[in-house]
């Protein structure tokens, strides 16, 4: 009999399952990663989106994947509150995964579009008052952070906005630059372009201290006194 080499990995392409459409924050950095790690492995790791129900279309299919280690899967926040949000999702996200590297820890940001005339949360806060159900806040689908992001504010502030879940960030950023939707509570990762671009007027950033990509706008925590909102949120 002759000796059996284990074989060096990877020895064929890898493909990275992105469980939300082109154009999302997870795309803003699996893609980079994906272009490093073909330069350092020597073979070519392809990034496939396949979007739909909060990211759990896609996480089922990875899931389901044969464990040759040539299959990755990018995964969210959202993945977290699907365990909860999506009984018959197919997986269990401990059991069904192996944690590898974190590539990104993305603070959400409050955006609205440009043609409303708010600049502080104080100021949405009293129009959406006094206007209960007229605002209305894109979503990259039910039960993402976004959406719980979008809900919790409606809680804290007493105000009442209409969610409009789409079908992950990218297809969302689209409704909102276009105006069919007033605002969001989004990742930097998919909004800080469109702010620096000026398609998108930020509000305040919902995080402890200033962000170093948009030293200039707010936290929500420096807002506090008159939305309501406090820095443990």
């Amino acid at each position: 009999s002759t000796a059996a080499w284990p074989q060096a990995w990877p020895s064929k392409p890898v493909r990275i399952l992105n469980p939300f459409p082109a154009g999302g924050g997870t795309d803003t950095f699996v893609r980079p990663y994906a272009i490093r790690m073909g330069q350092v492995m020597g073979q070519q790791f392809i990034v496939e989106n396949q979007g739909g129900a909060g990211g759990t279309v896609g996480a089922r299919n990875a899931a389901r994947a044969t464990g040759d280690g040539y299959t990755l899967f990018s995964g969210a926040v959202h993945h977290t509150i699907a365990e909860s949000f999506y009984p018959n999702r197919g997986y269990v996200l401990e059991k069904d995964f192996a944690p590898i590297t974190q590539l990104a820890s993305v603070p959400n940001v409050i955006v609205v579009h440009p043609r409303h005339p708010f600049k502080t949360l104080s100021e949405l806060v009293t129009y959406a008052k006094a206007n209960p159900g007229t605002l209305n806040f894109g979503s990259a689908g039910p039960g993402t952070s976004h959406h719980l992001g979008g809900e919790l504010f409606g809680n804290l502030t007493g105000t009442k906005l209409t969610h409009v879940p789409y079908q992950g960030a990218g297809p969302m950023m689209l409704g909102l630059v276009s105006g069919v939707v007033d605002m969001a509570f989004d990742g930097m990762g998919t909004s800080a372009n469109q702010i620096k671009g000026g398609k998108l007027r930020p509000l305040a950033i919902a995080i402890s201290k200033r962000s170093p990509v948009l030293p200039d706008v707010p936290t929500t925590a420096e807002d506090r006194k008159s939305t309501r909102l406090n820095s443990s949120h």
